[in-house]
């Protein structure tokens, strides 16, 4: 497994996408957006090897920073196959309704965050469901109702479904965007995975972790604290300013990754549409 930093908005461990091996030739574990192929192709270069030695393309959920760049890619390399769940597959064939979403939240940034969301040929597309070229593949839902994690020897490919952890930190946050948090789903998916046993997540929102069980106690005690606060009747400001004291020094690192803004604004929607017992 091999990590490629690529370098979002120019900045170092942000975004990181894995190249690994499958049962037949290598595979990208989620891509980034199209404003990184070029950081993706350097990283790339930098292990000897090209957007066209990778023969497959795992995605774990379609929101933009994992998959954005997944048309283009496809364009630049027509051969690659690109695997996702049965949910998140139309989005892909027609991502007009992702990228109105998006233009909606980022107006004029869009462009230069996210650069061009281009629809994948349905030919090339494949659903992720059980094996996937020796990798297992299971709904992984909580940050997203489309979310799928990959499974084997070991080691778990995470995407958002273990939270954002930095490097050099213990914090975990539980990265909660609208529109379909679901915080119920999320423990079962936190079970799911403890059920697997693995020794390692490879996280998108960065780097490899193994301190498994540790990792996934402080992603669901920070998932019920924010819902708890939300409940309270908290605003955006002061949700804003506990969640960047529970990350201390590291909350400007943290809040460039996953603006803690709009994780407010998908707890919110999901307590509101979610009534407490």
């Amino acid at each position: 497994m091999r990590l490629v930093d690529v370098h979002f908005g120019g900045s170092p461990e942000q975004i990181g996408v894995y190249v690994v091996e499958t049962g037949d030739g290598l595979a990208l574990f989620d891509c980034g957006p199209s404003s990184t192929l070029p950081g993706l192709e350097a990283g790339l270069a930098e292990h000897g090897l090209a957007v066209t030695d990778i023969r497959h393309l795992l995605l774990s959920h379609i929101h933009l920073d994992h998959a954005g760049g997944a048309g283009v890619l496809v364009r630049r390399h027509p051969g690659l196959t690109v695997w996702v769940s049965e949910i998140g597959a139309p989005h892909l064939v027609d991502p007009s309704r992702l990228e109105r979403s998006a233009r909606r939240l980022y107006g004029d940034l869009f462009d230069e965050r996210w650069g061009e969301l281009a629809p994948v040929p349905e030919s090339n597309l494949r659903i992720a469901a059980g094996d996937v070229l020796g990798w297992e593949s299971f709904a992984t839902q909580g940050h997203a109702s489309h979310h799928i994690s990959y499974f084997m020897n070991g080691t778990l490919l995470s995407g958002d479904a273990a939270g954002v952890r930095l490097p050099g930190t213990g914090y975990v946050l539980p990265v909660s965007p609208p529109p379909d948090v679901d915080v119920d789903a999320w423990h079962r998916t936190a079970s799911a995975i403890r059920a697997r046993d693995p020794e390692r997540l490879a996280l998108i929102h960065f780097g490899v972790h193994e301190d498994v069980s540790a990792h996934l106690d402080r992603l669901e005690s920070e998932l019920d604290r924010w819902a708890a606060r939300v409940r309270s009747g908290m605003d955006q400001d002061a949700f804003v300013a506990a969640a960047r004291a529970d990350a201390g020094d590291h909350a400007d690192r943290y809040d460039r990754v996953a603006p803690f803004w709009q994780s407010f604004a998908g707890m919110k929607r999901y307590c509101d549409t979610h009534p407490a017992a």
